[in-house]
């Protein structure tokens, strides 16, 4: 028989205790740093702090939104699956307008990508709300155009989408806004790391 840890709170444990002993969380508030370690869980890159960037109190402003019933709006629906619903505090609604059939028209209407166009569909849920952002660039552009022009602000925007084209320049777009952000300098990024983020933010336990 193979010797492995069978024991999920027991992985969840040593993993949390590793991350914590290996990455460098100094001087990150403890919010922050919560949060840090559960993105860091889900790539395995402790080096991921140096390109954390979070404005002040806005994991504060996400929990506070989550609590008050607030939704999680998704740019995909992979980052809507990777959230795990019992942690939300309110039974949030987890929303994703990716797969709706208005949207490959308003994309050709629109003249871009479909993951950005299925943010016009937000509408007035966007108020108040988390937005959680983690596959497309294009999409966290889509974002900064809507509330440029007056669409509703949400109440925190975590911006990690990757890749290599627009990428690091979106999330760069964020992080010189005056909205409340968590981005992920460069072109890391991705839907398992920013699922992360948002159960890290929606529960304080590490299980």
């Amino acid at each position: 028989m193979i010797d492995y840890v069978r024991d999920g709170a027991e992985i969840y444990r040593r993993s949390f205790a590793t991350i914590r002993a290996e990455a460098d969380l100094d001087g990150l508030p403890a919010d922050v740093a919560r949060v840090a370690v559960r993105m860091i869980h889900a790539c395995g890159m402790v080096d991921l702090v140096d390109d954390l960037d979070v404005a002040p109190g806005a994991v504060e402003a996400a929990r506070a939104a989550l609590l008050d019933g607030r939704p999680v709006l998704c740019d995909a629906a992979m980052v809507a699956a990777g959230i795990t619903r019992r942690r939300l505090p309110a039974r949030n609604e987890v929303i994703c307008t990716l797969g709706d059939p208005r949207v490959p028209d308003l994309a050709a209407r629109l003249g871009t990508t479909r993951s950005a166009a299925a943010l016009d569909l937000w509408g007035d849920r966007l108020d108040s709300a988390v937005v959680a952002i983690g596959n497309a660039p294009t999409a966290l552009f889509r974002l900064l155009e809507l509330v440029a022009a007056g669409a509703p602000r949400p109440a925190a925007v975590l911006g990690i989408p990757v890749g290599f084209i627009g990428a690091a320049e979106s999330k760069d777009a964020l992080a010189a806004s005056d909205l409340p952000h968590l981005v992920v300098r460069g072109r890391r990024g991705g839907s398992a790391m920013t699922a992360a983020a948002v159960n890290a933010i929606a529960a304080e336990d590490e299980s």
